[in-house]
């Protein structure tokens, strides 16, 4: 037993990994209380359902959010929990599990990654940064959403809708074949960007913003960015032909992309970005259509995870 039972609010996503991880939640909430800890446990019908009643469950002030999922559930816990002295931890079942790569929580490793929360537990929380997104929905209204890891606004946005769009194949096998089709199709844009203030205009095939290092499940676009640094990691890849793009493409898996003179990573705490026709997406969940401001938050996140080597 604890010192100090912790009241933990643990959110599922049944449908997490397109179902594959719905035994996961239950698991972890045996292991909580196992451990003497005080769980409130949330599994709703739907992803609207459930950001519901996780947000009436954090108004009650618990210790911590506990997320079941992948980087959807992500973003969820850290829009509820930001700023706020509540701790979001997180056991990954999803497909992409990017924070949970750059945070060194387990992946692919159920047990691990629960050992990994446990001990957490028994921690301080780690503080992280996150960013704020100024934009506007689908509806026109405007918003403000948070991000952990990594927002992207070019062709991996492009296809990241036609991926969401496709109800075959499942798992990560569906983004490769979204970005087969959506290279066919491959146009640079043109983009009106800032960077703390110092404005360019450029075309390019692919911006991202990091917090973290990854997205699309081990896509290493902005491999140097660090969770606590106060900065955001700014990816810009020039236009490039399919066939260049196909030589750059497999080398964002190790983060050697960077080498390409073609690509540039710029670091600034606030980023706008403009161009028409694009969507961002943000911990793989749709903002909108561009324009959108961008300013990290340094500090703005407690987080369950081990201490960073």
């Amino acid at each position: 037993m604890p010192a100090q039972p912790l009241s933990i609010v643990v959110a599922i996503n049944p449908s997490a990994s397109f179902g594959k991880g719905r035994g996961v939640g239950p698991v972890v909430v045996s292991r909580l209380r196992e451990a003497g800890h005080l769980v409130t446990v949330l599994s709703e019908a739907s992803f609207e359902q459930l950001l519901s009643a996780a947000r009436a469950a954090v108004a009650a002030g618990p210790d911590a959010l506990v997320v079941v999922g992948g980087d959807g559930m992500v973003s969820l816990g850290a829009n509820l929990v930001a700023q706020s002295p509540i701790a979001l931890g997180l056991v990954p079942s999803g497909t992409g599990n990017d924070m949970a790569r750059g945070l060194g929580i387990p992946i692919n490793d159920v047990d691990a990654a629960i050992s990994a929360l446990l001990n957490a537990l028994h921690e301080p929380p780690r503080v992280i940064d996150a960013a704020i997104v100024h934009h506007t929905d689908d509806a026109g209204l405007p918003k403000h959403t948070w991000f952990a890891c990594v927002l992207s606004a070019g062709f991996d946005a492009i296809v990241n809708e036609r991926a969401n769009s496709m109800r075959n194949p499942k798992g990560p096998s569906r983004y490769l074949l979204a970005l087969a089709i959506e290279l066919a199709k491959l146009k640079p844009i043109e983009y009106r960007l800032s960077l703390d203030g110092v404005e360019t205009v450029t075309k390019a095939a692919l911006i991202s913003v990091g917090n973290s290092v990854s997205l699309g499940g081990g896509m290493r676009v902005t491999p140097d960015a660090l969770l606590d640094d106060g900065l955001l990691d700014v990816l810009i890849v020039q236009p490039l032909s399919r066939f260049a793009f196909l030589r750059v493409f497999p080398k964002v898996f190790k983060g050697e992309h960077v080498s390409d003179p073609r690509v540039a990573i710029h670091r600034a705490t606030s980023v706008t970005i403009e161009a028409p026709d694009v969507a961002a997406y943000a911990d793989g969940e749709r903002l909108g259509a561009l324009p959108i401001r961008i300013e990290i938050v340094p500090g703005a996140l407690r987080v369950l995870a081990p201490a960073p080597a």
